[in-house]
């Protein structure tokens, strides 16, 4: 094994000194920092592929050794010593080696923290069953959500907690809770074969890293449907396209007899952008929150998946929240800018409208 280039750890350790979130490095070029969700250049000389090799042969746990050989890519986690932890994606780009580094807390966060509004999360928290998907794109703080719940109820709850995580990223200490943490790859080899083998681990809740194909989807459909709580994430951008995406997992014909299934199970959609806070650094995550309620079963059972954003306008009382409502709360309350709010607010308009006190009532969903 090779050993590896003192330069990577002078740079982990520089990016946490600097509260930065990811660490960007390629072949020939001086890695990139993203502070407060902003790319900025670090002073150093250019890093050569050889260095970059180097790393990956000396960090890459050897059952994923095949995947870098004969892939091209791999994704794993690292540990340096006093500095915390970090996922890791390593890749090819125009032939030459390139690596992104993720820094990974080492303690879970609080709601308080995230500058979540707790009293929906801690509902969600204390379901005896059903499915609660975590949505958005890469990056935008889906794991620390899902890991201030899962803190939430280890310190409050009872639960026996499994997870399937790629890879895994914060550890829990048992508390009231007992965990068991699996890693794709090294502990299972697939989502679809750990949720397979789930169910015969007496779990109460189920951590699902992501929602990846039809039979990961359906084995936590009939986890759901037996008494357990699942947990899960989703590549989407609203709750619009997080359910709509669901039935993509399933050929058309199946579609109709899957709504009620999936009316029946899912809880919730969260999804979440970061968005640069004012005060301190780094960003706040807004969210989106549909809860399941019955019209929002209704609607999914009919599938009129176009009336999900007016059923979460009108669903406060069941704690849905559009992405303008917590937009408006956070830039009142000073947590971010008017002008961040307005770049990702899915309705500009809409949200100047309310910051001037002005807010219209939708209709016509039921």
């Amino acid at each position: 094994m090779s050993e590896q280039p003192p330069v990577f750890d002078k740079l982990l350790r520089l990016a946490v000194e600097n509260k930065a979130s990811d660490i960007h490095i390629k072949s020939a070029s001086p890695a990139f920092l993203r502070i407060s969700g902003r790319l900025e250049k670090v002073d150093m000389d250019p890093l050569e592929a050889g260095e970059i090799y180097a790393f990956v042969e000396h960090a890459c746990p050897r059952q994923f050794s095949a995947h870098w050989r004969n892939d091209a890519q791999v994704d794993f986690s690292y540990k340096l010593d006093g500095v915390g932890r970090f996922r890791v994606n390593a890749f090819h780009q125009r032939g030459a080696p390139g690596i992104v580094f993720r820094h990974v807390k080492s303690r879970p966060p609080t709601f308080e923290e995230l500058n979540h509004d707790p009293e929906v999360f801690r509902q969600l928290c204390t379901a005896k069953d059903g499915i609660v998907l975590v949505c958005g794109p890469t990056g935008s703080g889906k794991s620390s959500t899902l890991a201030a719940m899962l803190d939430w109820i280890n310190h409050r709850e009872d639960r026996h907690i499994v997870t399937l995580e790629d890879p895994i990223e914060y550890n829990y200490a048992d508390d009231k809770s007992v965990f068991n943490q699996r890693e794709i790859g090294i502990d299972t080899p697939s989502f679809a074969m750990g949720m397979k083998a789930v169910l015969r681990q007496d779990p109460d809740i189920i951590l699902v890293g992501e929602m990846r194909d039809r039979d990961t989807f359906e084995t936590a459909i009939g986890a759901a449907e037996t008494g357990h709580l699942v947990f899960g994430t989703l590549h989407s951008a609203n709750a619009q396209q997080a359910v709509q995406r669901l039935f993509e997992f399933f050929p058309p014909e199946l579609h109709h007899s899957m709504r009620r299934q999936v009316a029946g199970t899912l809880r919730a959609t969260i999804t979440q952008a970061l968005v640069p806070a004012m005060e301190g650094g780094g960003r706040v995550p807004v969210v989106e929150i549909f809860m399941v309620d019955a019209i929002g079963r209704k609607t999914i059972e009919e599938g009129a998946f176009e009336k999900i954003p007016a059923v979460i306008d009108v669903g406060a009382a069941s704690g849905s929240k559009s992405f303008n409502a917590d937009l408006y709360r956070l830039i009142k309350a000073g947590r971010i800018s008017k002008n961040d709010g307005m770049a990702v607010s899915p309705n500009p308009r809409a949200l100047e409208m309310n910051l001037k006190g002005i807010f219209l009532s939708s209709g016509g969903i039921v």
